[in-house]
């Protein structure tokens, strides 16, 4: 069933599931702002309506659309979308270099160190661009966004969602940057919004403890279960850990290999050249891990090889290339992998009236061990701040997470800093007073 939601202006309705295609999308739609009117088969004049340019991913994208082209009709510069997507094609056979062919071309070419972006990043900056950038930005020349103009576009754009707004405007920034660094614009870069880049991060990671650790390994799926304390101790990313084999456990070096990942993305038609299409699913894709420093050895810690062990032993497929946490049948090539939501893995809890048992999924091993709100990365996070609280130093965690830059890394070691006390505490120790005992004045 199709649902809607009513607006001051235009409506967003979520999308009703359809054969082979995954349900809970949303689209947003807005009738024309002057009254156009089209006649139906039957004669009866009927509004106009604009639609959105593609259908988005949650209800609050596409009400920022509709904020966005709410904005521009207030201004006095809006223009049907279908007549802004049309100039924009023009606009690239006309000489005339604006922002939105620019920014096409800079997505379609742009390189990290040498790397083409990751497909779930290429997919993030296209939504980015399609939803927040290009109603307002895309149809101008380069060279006539100013300063003023990008401020009062910060100041609007995506109010409810600070961390989008964040993003849209560090991409909108590198855009505008490398069109200055080619010349194409002559004057400084125009997009000059002091800590428009940073925003409070909303979801405040609390790292598990052991007894939440093991009430959700309790609960989780027989073949799942080593999941968790991998994840947990290991700091491995999801993308990672699913795409982990046989060939990559190494019990007498106590060490995992990890050297690819698995990732889910909308376009494939510019895939790494050391990337596959997963045959399980059209958009999954193994390829090597986020980063360079993705490619490294992981040590194991001694409580969990003997788990390790007996998975290899009862779960693991067989052979070399044997998937580590595998489907019921099959593997990466001929089945799927653990990110669609029927997966066992995703499993929610028992619905009204139907009897519990064990062996749900993440989602009720999480709610069942007072975490509900815990997202499967936090456990990547309780990994790297153990890690922190055990003493490992910046490039140690550097190595341990795969990170390639120190800033990354740092934010994991708040956890020092949270044993402050307890440092200062074996400091009086150190100095001859008892334990607990605060030394004289």
């Amino acid at each position: 069933m199709t649902t809607k939601t009513k607006r001051g202006f235009g409506r967003v309705r979520q999308l009703p599931p359809t054969k082979g295609a995954r349900s809970g999308r949303w689209h947003a739609f807005y009738n024309d702002p002057y009254g156009a009117v089209r006649l139906s088969a039957s004669g009866k004049p009927t509004p106009v309506r604009h639609n959105g340019p593609h259908t988005f991913d949650t209800k609050l994208d596409a009400e920022s659309w509709l904020l966005d082209e709410r904005r521009l009709i207030s201004n006095g510069t809006w223009t049907p979308p279908a007549e802004r997507k049309l100039a924009r094609k023009r606009a690239t056979e006309s000489g005339v270099l604006k922002f939105g062919p620019y920014a096409d071309e800079w997505l379609a070419n742009r390189k990290v160190k040498g790397r083409p972006l990751a497909g779930r990043t290429r997919d993030e900056y296209r939504r980015l661009l399609d939803n927040h950038i290009f109603p307002t930005f895309g149809d101008l020349p380069l060279t006539a966004i100013s300063t003023p103009m990008i401020d009062n576009w910060y100041q609007v754009t995506a109010k409810r969602t600070p961390t989008q707004r964040a993003r849209a405007y560090g991409l909108l920034r590198t855009i505008l940057g490398t069109a200055v660094e080619r010349d194409l614009i002559t004057t400084s870069n125009p997009a000059k919004v002091r800590g428009g880049g940073t925003s409070t991060r909303r979801h405040k990671v609390e790292p598990v403890n052991n007894e939440e650790l093991a009430m959700m390994v309790t609960v989780m799926p027989e073949r799942r279960r080593l999941m968790l304390p991998v994840a947990a101790w290991c700091a491995l990313r999801f993308g990672e850990l699913t795409e982990l084999r046989r060939k990559d456990i190494d019990l007498d070096r106590k060490v995992i290999k990890v050297q690819r990942g698995v990732t889910r993305v909308k376009d494939t038609s510019d895939l790494p050249p050391d990337s596959r299409l997963c045959g399980c699913r059209p958009s999954c894709v193994i390829g090597p891990p986020k980063t360079e420093a993705g490619v490294r050895d992981v040590p194991i810690p001694p409580h969990l090889i003997q788990d390790l062990r007996d998975h290899l032993d009862i779960h693991t497929q067989p052979g070399a290339d044997g998937l580590l946490f595998a489907a019921k049948t099959g593997n990466h090539l001929n089945a799927k992998p653990f990110y669609g939501a029927a997966t066992t893995f995703h499993t929610k809890g028992p619905k009204k009236g139907e009897v519990k048992r064990s062996g749900y999924g993440w989602h009720e091993a999480r709610r069942l061990a007072g975490r509900p709100m815990l997202h499967f990365h936090d456990l990547r996070h309780t990994g790297l701040t153990n890690a922190a609280i055990a003493g490992a130093t910046l490039a140690e965690l550097m190595a341990l997470a795969g990170h390639t830059t120190p800033t990354a890394a740092i934010r994991y070691q708040h956890a020092v800093a949270d044993r402050m006390q307890d440092l200062a505490a074996r400091m009086s120790v150190l100095a001859g007073y008892p334990a607990e005992t605060n030394p004289p004045t």
